[in-house]
Order: structure tokens, then C-alpha cells, then sequence
């Protein structure tokens, strides 16, 4: 499957962020502010803005969401489930070519949260591996003692 460096990129947040809960003896990476700001950082979230406390919970729900998107039992439980992410997220397609990329798209709406921000490019990422028929990639590791997407 062949996808453009921002889908790679949306991809690859999802799992950073899902990956970020607690989990066993590991523990949760998305537990306060600092966390947040680290991750919008290390994932170089564009125009993330000033994060507060109320962002911090939005993408700690939009890591549940993300999670349950790739648990899904079957396609139509997936595919539900990304088209009321992207639905809430105010997916705002748009080309962009900042920080030295080429063009590419954002599907966050100007001015959204950082929450919203990610559920838009994470969503519509999700989305495209779904509809390559790829939905099998999305996967949670096979080890016994593992839970890691």
C-alpha cells in the first residue's frame, strides 16, 4: 500500500498515542501536561496551539477512541467507528506544505484543538488503510504478555 509521508506520519501517531496508555507494570506516557506538550512535540503536531488541562483529557479520550478503532471486531464496526471520528473532528480537508515539506494534506479544521486536530489526520488516515482493505495492518501485538499496537 502506498501512502503519501503525512498518512505515514497520521499512522504513526496513532500508534505512539495508543501505545502511550497504561498498560501492566508500564506507565501511562499521556498522564499530565508535560506528557502532552512531549508528544505534540516528538509527533510535531502543527498548530497545536496553547495546551491546557481540558486538551489533555480530549486526547486522552481520543486514545480510547483510537484504540477501539483498531480492536474493532469486523470492517462495519471500523468503519463506523472512523466515520464518527472524523465526523467529530471537523475534518476540514486542506493542501499545506509548512516546515519544510512538500505538499501535502491537513484534515483538521483551522484554529481546532489539538484533540481535534488529531482525531481529523488520524481518522482519515485510519480511513484510507480500511478502505485499501488493509484494516488487518491495525493489529495489537501477538505476544502473550503483550498490548501494544
Amino acid at each position: 500500500m502506498d501512502l503519501g509521508h503525512d498518512t505515514q506520519h497520521a499512522l504513526m501517531t496513532v500508534v505512539d498515542l495508543v501505545n502511550s496508555r497504561a498498560s501492566g507494570s508500564r506507565p501511562d506516557r499521556m498522564a499530565d501536561l508535560a506528557d502532552l506538550t512531549g508528544f505534540v512535540e516528538r509527533r510535531q503536531v502543527s498548530d497545536a496551539g496553547t495546551l491546557g488541562e481540558s486538551d489533555l483529557a480530549a486526547v486522552r479520550r481520543l486514545r480510547d477512541r483510537l484504540r477501539a478503532i483498531v480492536l474493532a471486531a469486523d470492517d462495519a464496526e471500523a468503519v463506523r467507528l472512523v466515520n464518527d471520528l472524523v465526523a467529530d473532528g471537523r475534518t476540514t480537508p486542506r493542501l499545506t506544505d509548512h516546515d519544510g515539506w512538500p505538499l501535502h494534506m491537513h484534515y483538521y479544521a483551522p484554529g481546532a484543538r489539538v484533540a481535534e486536530h488529531l482525531a481529523a489526520d488520524c481518522g482519515m488516515a485510519l480511513a484510507f488503510v480500511i478502505a485499501a482493505g488493509e484494516r488487518q495492518r491495525l493489529a495489537v501485538c501477538a505476544a502473550p504478555d503483550c498490548d501494544r499496537v
